[in-house]
């Protein structure tokens, strides 16, 4: 037996027969260490002749590979057996409290969102929702808009490939609104119709108040005798309603949208505070100022005629709203960008627990 074969036969029973870890070290240390034997070994192939270093240096680096995998085998045997020991001496204390589990919380848009509905189902108004693909005959022709308004240009829309448009031959957007779903509403349901459409839209935009994908609110009602009366009505109570306060005054000027006639721009009464605007009061009023929140108008006779229906009997209004823009003024948050970012921190701060479920008796927001 030769030298080599000598000392992996002693180290190799020296680590069987070793009965601890610590055991298991000083052999590492013994044999791997600077001072070990095996590493002595190693440092002795610089002295070798080629044709010794040929012979020698094989059998040296197979004797280290051979001892390191038993070192770690026993150790792995030992560290086993030391929790096996520790396991049945310990007992589990079935009275102490759970580690707390990882919480989430949902997100400021599902909460308004809930809001939202919460509030328009007190009046009566049921939820629509759309398909977020769309032809551009609901998204715009259907709505009055004319073929060479900017909605309809590239740099504004989101167009899929030509080759992709419906067996019609129109062509399929993301849409820009959730008006589309009005649409398809009074094409489906007979009148009387109130409803409100919630969801997701896209346009090419992008900065501090503005994103691709943003999330809009529209509200439509189809009835007989309906005037902007009932409109202002509406969006009185409801905004009381969202940011909880009696003092919403509301301004409405005359604007223009296609798809209504006549049209106004809502604005409220705000003051700043802080640095944070607060909705509420009248814009004339000193320290206050009229900001600008949301459109509204009569549905044009040409909108309810396209849904086919009869523009004679039935009337309506409509509206629409960022709920983005909703969350941003009654929460207090200032960029619109940090919605969509996923900063955990960001959503600890602003996110509602998943029992903070809204309702008008305890406040929409509790």
């Amino acid at each position: 037996m030769s030298d080599i074969q000598a000392i992996q036969t002693r180290l190799m029973g020296d680590i069987a027969a070793a009965a601890d870890l610590d055991a298991i070290e000083a052999l590492r240390v013994s044999a791997l260490g600077k001072a070990g034997t095996i590493t002595a070994l190693l440092k002795t192939l610089g002295g070798m002749t080629p044709d010794e270093r040929q012979t020698k240096g094989p059998e040296i680096h197979a004797l280290r590979e051979t001892v390191t995998a038993a070192l770690g085998a026993r150790k792995a045997a030992l560290d086993a057996a030391a929790l096996d020991v520790k396991l049945a001496a310990e007992a589990i204390d079935m009275s102490l409290p759970a580690d707390a589990a990882p919480r989430g919380s949902v997100h400021p848009v599902s909460q308004v969102m809930d809001e939202l509905a919460e509030i328009f189902a007190d009046m009566g108004f049921a939820v629509a929702t759309g398909p977020e693909i769309e032809d551009d005959w609901r998204n715009f022709t259907a709505l009055n808009i004319p073929e060479t308004h900017p909605a309809r240009a590239m740099h504004d829309t989101f167009y899929f490939p030509a080759q992709m448009n419906d067996a019609e031959g129109r062509a399929i957007l993301l849409r820009t609104h959730t008006s589309p779903v009005q649409i398809r509403t009074m094409m489906s349901l007979e009148p009387p119709i109130r409803i409100i459409a919630p969801g997701r839209v896209y346009r090419s935009d992008s900065d501090a108040t503005h994103t691709p994908m943003f999330h809009q609110v529209e509200g439509l009602v189809i009835d007989r005798g309906i005037h902007m009366g009932h409109l202002k009505w509406t969006l009185e109570t409801f905004l009381k309603a969202y940011f909880e306060r009696d003092d919403i005054v509301l301004r409405l000027r005359p604007s223009y949208f296609p798809f209504t006639e006549p049209s106004a721009e809502v604005d409220v009464g705000y003051k700043q505070e802080k640095g944070r605007r607060i909705v509420g009061g009248n814009g004339d009023e000193e320290g206050h100022a009229w900001m600008e929140l949301l459109g509204s108008g009569m549905v044009n006779r040409r909108v309810i005629a396209n849904c086919g229906l009869d523009p004679d009997e039935w009337q309506g209004f409509a509206f629409g709203v960022g709920v983005d823009r909703l969350a941003m003024l009654k929460y207090g948050m200032d960029d619109l960008r940090a919605f969509f970012d996923g900063d955990l921190r960001w959503l600890s701060h602003y996110g509602f627990g998943a029992l903070s479920v809204p309702t008008l008796s305890g406040g929409v927001s509790a």
